[in-house]
């Protein structure tokens, strides 16, 4: 997995952007890139230390690949618990990897859009 091609499959999602928000706390983290729709997170990932990314799931989806994956571990910030680290070169597959990272995007893309008829209100 090479950090370029992650990066065109995480902005080839419509409406995605990107950004480098947290350098504003700590120098160390200028190199977190984050990826949103609706100015919503879905993913992010280290771009100096390329070697895990961080996707918004479901608890219980989060728990299941806990149980069965070593290379599944929980995200740094503890803070984050509908959130699921996922480190590259372990025994999780990129095939995997990839549909976490579009089922994140759809869970946030899908809180996050109102239905034809809230908007009518």
């Amino acid at each position: 997995m090479d950090i370029e091609s992650f990066r065109d499959y995480c902005l080839s999602f419509e409406g995605v952007t990107e950004k480098t928000p947290f350098g504003k706390f700590a120098r160390r983290y200028e190199s977190i890139l984050v990826f949103y729709v609706l100015d919503h997170m879905f993913c992010f990932f280290d771009m100096d230390d390329f070697t895990s990314v961080t996707v918004k799931s479901e608890p219980e989806v989060i728990e299941e690949l806990r149980q069965t994956h070593y290379s599944v571990s929980r995200p740094l910030n503890q803070s984050l618990r509908h959130w699921i680290q996922l480190d590259f070169n372990g025994d999780i597959s990129d095939e995997l990897i990839w549909r976490m990272v579009a089922e994140a995007y759809r869970l946030v893309r899908d809180k996050y859009t109102r239905s034809p008829r809230a908007k009518r209100k």
